[in-house]
């Protein structure tokens, strides 16, 4: 069945009128709303002609002949030969039809005077800036000379209807034509409005987007320049100071005679250092091939417990130095989504902060709960705390490496690493910290897959 629709009919005629008018990137504005006109008054004149032959306005028709030539010659040099119409023929032209006009019908009690200021709107619409001064005094003079002239010389004006009926539909018929010139030229105005508004407006979030662009890739290189100076940092300073003790520890055996009272007490300090050094080397080995590689996350199924059991090994050998308890409260048969190297890193790096920053004899906690579609494991210890100026960058490079309560001194890349690690495994990580009552470290785990998550990125 047939189906009327409203909305392409309407489109095809919005087409059409814009093919009449052309485009707005083939021509500007004084060139399509003279278009419209032309095509407005093309339209108009066709029924005024044969009107005014019928009720007698001779010379009206006749004047409606000449402006339909002059429209349609104009119009299709102007749109259809990429000739610019001329502003000033069209000014002159109207001066003198309406004058003639304004003599053959009634003069001042005729429709002239409606239509006199309708025309000048038209030529405003269409001449360029520096002519509309010049056109408004011609347009005045011409107004009141012509006035002056009915006045002084009644007997020039011819009056072809009659008081009453006759100037009644003289004006009812005659007030359409101003009416569509000034409707056509306030509609192109606005739109012309409103589509500059909108360029200017597109203009303006373009340059903001551009100008927060910039700004991102201002801070992006703050970042970089930051990371670099870590790096040096880290390269010229923390990793150099392990290195020089043990080569000034075997200055030391090769030159002098050491008891074994103190050459034990150098070797453990050696090896709390070498230790120190290759919890930096790790680190920093991870964070650097996280950011010249990128990220390669394989995310498997494993049970929790059995990939942590060698990392919480290690880590209690550690505490047990510093006589420090370390319980592990995971349930033996929960399963989480991660990546193991990643996972044991993070959780390495976290007990390693809390064996840190917790004094001798002290004790750690580890703790894994299942949530709703993911784990939460927990660190808590009972040290020393994070001070309230240090926790808004804990987790970012430009923290400040801290030293333990043992003298333990790390890089400040642990916990940068633990965030973009777990975040890579769709996870996220935060803390809780109280000063001198110890903190809280928290990890959530997917339980299974999900969108949001990345394998092999």
């Amino acid at each position: 069945m047939f189906k009327f629709k409203p909305a392409n009919i309407s489109l095809t005629k919005n087409n059409f009128w814009h093919e009449l008018i052309g485009s707005p990137s083939n021509f500007s504005l004084e060139s399509r709303i003279f278009h419209s006109i032309s095509v407005g008054i093309i339209t108009l004149n066709g029924i005024y002609i044969p009107y005014n032959l019928f009720i007698g306005l001779y010379f009206g028709a006749l004047s409606g002949l000449i402006l339909e030539i002059f429209f349609f010659y104009q119009y299709y040099n102007s749109r259809f030969k990429g000739k610019t119409h001329s502003s000033t023929l069209f000014a002159l032209l109207g001066i003198i039809i309406l004058g003639l006009n304004y003599f053959t019908n009634s003069g001042i009690h005729g429709s002239t005077d409606l239509i006199w200021p309708a025309y000048l709107l038209l030529v405003f619409a269409i001449s360029p800036y520096k002519q509309l001064v010049i056109w408004l005094i011609i347009y005045l003079i011409g107004f009141f000379i012509l006035h002056c002239l009915e006045f002084y010389y009644p007997t020039l004006v011819q009056h072809p209807f009659v008081a009453g009926k006759g100037q009644f539909i003289d004006r009812v018929t005659a007030f359409p034509i101003p009416v569509v010139a000034i409707f056509i030229v306030i509609k192109f105005i606005r739109k012309s409005y409103d589509r500059e508004k909108k360029v200017t407006e597109e203009k303006t979030i373009a340059v903001e987007k551009s100008n927060a662009q910039i700004l991102l890739q201002k801070n992006q290189l703050e970042e970089s320049n930051s990371e670099k100076n870590k790096l040096m940092s880290i390269i010229s300073h923390d990793l150099r100071s392990p290195l020089t003790n043990i080569q000034n520890y075997l200055v030391l055996l090769n030159q002098l005679q050491i008891d074994n009272s103190e050459r034990r007490a150098i070797e453990e300090a050696l090896l709390k250092s070498t230790n120190n050094a290759m919890e930096m080397l790790s680190n920093l080995l991870h964070w650097s091939k996280s950011q010249m590689e990128g990220p390669q996350v394989h995310l498997i199924e494993v049970n929790l417990l059995a990939v942590l059991a060698n990392t919480l090994a290690i880590e209690n050998t550690s505490a047990l130095k510093k006589e420090i308890t370390l319980t592990n409260n995971i349930p033996s048969q929960l399963n989480v989504i991660a990546d193991v190297d990643m996972l044991q890193l993070v959780m390495r790096n976290l007990i390693s902060n809390a064996i840190k920053f917790t004094p001798q004899g002290g004790s750690i906690n580890i703790d894994a709960k299942i949530l709703p579609n993911e784990c939460k494991i927990t660190v808590s210890d009972n040290g020393q705390g994070i001070p309230e100026d240090k926790k808004n960058d804990i987790f970012s490079i430009k923290s400040k490496p801290v030293y333990g309560t043992a003298n333990e001194k790390g890089v400040g890349l642990g916990l940068v690493l633990c965030k973009e690690f777990i975040e890579l495994q769709g996870g996220k990580i935060g803390f809780e910290s109280s000063l001198s009552k110890g903190s809280s470290f928290f990890i959530f785990i997917p339980l299974k897959h999900t969108s949001s998550t990345t394998q092999d990125s």
